[in-house]
């Protein structure tokens, strides 16, 4: 029991903490519009996060973002069995729900244990209390007739806003999207982008080596603990994140400028190639991690914490725009997003990508590279900024890009050529292993 309005203490009940704080991260999420990254990470994480233990941690990050990323799905299934639907004056509710079902169907936790801590959860809320009964009611006839509910439903289309799939539809047709919400439903493996040998790194890792150089394993406990962390061999990145610094070819001795720099897995790439790094970004903290990671790493780049859209420096050899975009191609790893973002948001990005490209222009010297890229899969992120960039700006040309830069990957690069990942590309045996962020990149060449 916990203490409610009587019973012993919360703490005394194995595994409630660590609901309450999946409860409380996904409230941040759902109610109160709050990243999840900056509830897990850094000073702004949930208080109770940090003090769990890892096995708990562990726990509360699969809750979190198994419900964050089935959110349509577990909401359409407790629907169905609320007749009067959800009580408006205690979100609470839902919420416990939503932590209890997703237990029950897709973490596999003991029903009677994800049936008695959501019950608790509620009756530690003081609004929230007096629907005890109903969270009970409701988890037991998840239990017993849920996944027979589940059967005939398009989960597909349940848990992706239906915004995103009609745009995904009119870009990519609608067999394409519903490949990318397939996918977006799975749980990506860990991607690293590897300094020495990555066959070597892949054995001793227990993954394997995908075509373009990158290692995909399957992260068995906390990154830091892996081994080769801690000796500076790898750092993670996404695989489609690691292919546009190998589009601007040998940089080895060139003055590259990496704007919006951070995390700076791009950063840590050019200096491993040799460059001369200027990394920019607005975000001290930010780049307070990548100054870690370059001495983790034993790698040296200049970082300089300021707007990107306004610096000002002698012209570079090669300047990098990573530009803050929707993110709408990395909701494999970012579950959240789907619920954060509106279409709005990518009118209002946009416009500052257009600065951004055109500041990365001001900075590219005389037969020097521009390269502009984005973790977007919207058009008006990717394709049509370089469109427009390129109608105002002569002096720039497209640079193709063709395969064999990508190692022959078939399918990735438009008829512009342009690179264009999918998450649905990759397919895999294991589909834990397959799929990688949607991207785009550019390559620009000053004439």
């Amino acid at each position: 029991m916990i203490r409610t309005r009587q019973g012993p203490s919360q703490a005394d009940v194995p595994g409630l903490q660590a609901r309450r704080t999946s409860a409380d991260i996904i409230d941040g999420v759902l109610r109160r519009g709050r990243p999840l990254d900056e509830q897990i990470d850094g000073h702004t994480a949930h208080g109770g996060f940090a003090a769990l233990a890892d096995r708990d941690r562990a726990l509360v990050r699969r809750i979190v973002a198994t419900v964050l990323r089935r959110l349509g799905t577990l909401r359409y299934l407790v629907g169905t069995f609320l007749e009067r639907g959800l009580p408006a004056d205690a979100p609470r509710v839902e919420t416990a729900l939503l932590i209890g079902a997703a237990q029950i169907i897709m973490i596999e936790i003991p029903d009677h244990a994800a049936v008695d801590l959501s019950v608790r959860l509620v009756q530690a809320d003081r609004r929230s209390a007096r629907y005890a009964g109903l969270v009970n009611a409701v988890l037991r006839r998840v239990a017993q007739m849920g996944r027979e509910r589940l059967a005939a439903a398009d989960t597909i289309t349940l848990d992706t806003p239906a915004w995103l799939l009609d745009r995904w539809s009119d870009t990519y047709g609608s067999e394409t999207a519903r490949s990318i919400a397939a996918a977006n439903g799975q749980e990506p493996a860990l991607d690293l982008t590897v300094r020495g040998d990555p066959a070597h790194w892949a054995e001793r890792l227990r993954g394997r080596v995908l075509p373009t150089g990158t290692v995909r394993t399957i992260a068995h406990g906390p990154v830091p603990l892996l081994p080769g962390f801690s000796e500076g061999v790898w750092w993670v990145q996404d695989a489609a994140a690691a292919l546009p610094v190998r589009l601007l070819g040998e940089v080895a001795g060139h003055r590259v400028a990496d704007l919006c720099a951070a995390p700076g897995g791009k950063t840590l790439q050019l200096a491993q190639a040799g460059a001369t790094v200027t990394a920019v970004d607005r975000s001290e903290m930010r780049l307070g991690r990548l100054r870690d990671n370059l001495q983790r790493l034993h790698l040296e780049a200049k970082t300089i914490a300021a707007d990107a859209a306004e610096f000002e420096a002698e012209p570079f050899d090669a300047v990098l725009v990573d530009a803050p975009c929707s993110s709408t191609g990395t909701i494999r790893r970012h579950p959240d997003i789907p619920w954060l973002k509106q279409p709005s948001d990518i009118t209002a990005l946009s416009e500052l990508q257009g600065r951004l490209i055109a500041r990365g222009a001001a900075l590219t010297r005389a037969g020097g590279q521009l390269l502009y890229c984005v973790c977007s899969l919207e058009p008006e992120e990717g394709e049509k900024i370089v469109e427009g960039f390129l109608a105002a700006h002569s002096e720039f040309r497209r640079d193709p890009i063709s395969e064999n830069e990508i190692n022959g990957l078939a399918g990735m690069i438009t008829p512009a050529g342009e690179l264009r990942t999918l998450p649905c590309h990759w397919p895999a045996d294991d589909p834990r292993l397959a799929g990688l962020d949607g991207f785009f990149a550019a390559r620009l060449r000053r004439v």
